[in-house]
């Protein structure tokens, strides 16, 4: 049987891997009695973690989220994940706080992976920014996110340039613009929101950086669907300085973290859901031909499947065709 204290740490780490936990499979996944777990959810009470009870022949356990972050309990792996994340991933604008977040991650890991993290060294080389790019304030992120999941109309100040303070100059005297958020996108180290604008009745791609937003939101609205059922094919439309002369997109067998650096400025990338243990993702591009956006996507060297349009699908017939009879030709020569 385990110790009090590792016997709490166990719980809490079940409680954290799935949402409900009948309490008579929670005694037996940790070989104690009913009366020792109710115990021991209530001295993670006292720590801080709010753990949910429901009485009943039912009855049973679930963590809910709390007022205040209380001590959390990271796997291996997923403390791994979180301090690389944090390491090669900063949000602009939150470099300072993710370096304390990295230092308190690793003051409490186990020897064996702090040596797995200090032994990966890692440049991040970020999109070169012009000349006073404001950074994103992470509020202003927030904001928008939680707008976008609540539904809820956003009035904003924007320029085409960088934003004045509000009351300040003409900008006093404008008349906020007025739009239902839909999504957040992030792509070539800059924030774009993809919104509806209310008072030009379109859709519109928002430069993060150039809003400020007024304090309060506006009613809530439901849902439209973005202008070719595609967020990412929207934005890719919106933001490439070089139009592509055609684009199509594929599923990629990669994860998306390690597909996007290489996407372009004209290509969007998104993960997807594993499927059988197998990494995927939505890869958008662009190209100046059927031929060259096939190869594009050949060029990642990992399998994928065309998703269109039937363009694509015939020009990476085409060059499957191509590339079988060089190998041919090459293997009778040798």
């Amino acid at each position: 049987m385990l110790e009090t204290s590792g016997r709490l740490l166990a719980l809490l780490s079940l409680l954290q891997a799935r949402r409900d936990w009948p309490g008579a499979l929670l005694a037996d996944r940790l070989g104690v009695s009913p009366r020792t777990v109710r115990r021991d959810v209530d001295r993670l009470r006292e720590l801080g973690y709010p753990v949910h009870a429901t009485k009943g022949p039912d009855g049973g356990y679930r963590l809910d989220a709390g007022a205040e972050l209380p001590p959390l309990l990271f796997d291996d792996e997923q403390a791994v994940a979180v301090a690389v994340a944090l390491r090669t991933g900063t949000i602009p604008g939150a470099e300072e706080g993710a370096l304390r977040a990295l230092a308190t991650i690793r003051q409490v890991m186990p020897a064996r992976l702090r040596a797995r993290l200090d032994a990966l060294e890692v440049t991040t080389v970020r999109r070169r920014t012009r000349s006073g790019e404001p950074a994103v304030p992470p509020d202003v992120l927030l904001a928008l996110g939680s707008a976008c999941q609540a539904r809820e109309v956003v009035r904003f100040d924007y320029a085409g340039g960088t934003m004045p303070a509000i009351g300040e100059g003409d900008a006093a005297f404008r008349p906020p613009r007025r739009a239902e958020p839909h999504h957040l996108v992030t792509s070539e180290g800059r924030w774009y929101l993809v919104a509806f604008d209310l008072d030009r009745a379109d859709w519109r791609l928002f430069r993060v950086d150039r809003l400020a937003l007024r304090t309060g939101t506006g009613p809530r609205f439901a849902p439209r669907e973005v202008p070719g059922g595609s967020v990412s094919e929207f934005v890719g439309s919106r933001i490439s300085g070089s139009p592509s002369l055609v684009r199509g997109e594929a599923v990629l067998h990669a994860r998306a973290a390690d597909v996007a650096p290489w996407v372009g400025a004209d290509g969007l990338c998104e993960p997807l859901a594993d499927v059988d243990g197998t990494p995927r993702c939505r890869a958008v591009l662009g190209s100046w031909s059927w031929g060259g956006l096939a190869g594009r996507f050949g060029a990642f060297d990992v399998p994928f499947e065309v998703v269109g349009p039937s363009e694509l699908v015939a020009a990476t017939r085409t060059l499957a065709g191509r590339y079988g009879a060089a190998a041919r030709r090459t293997a009778g020569t040798q």
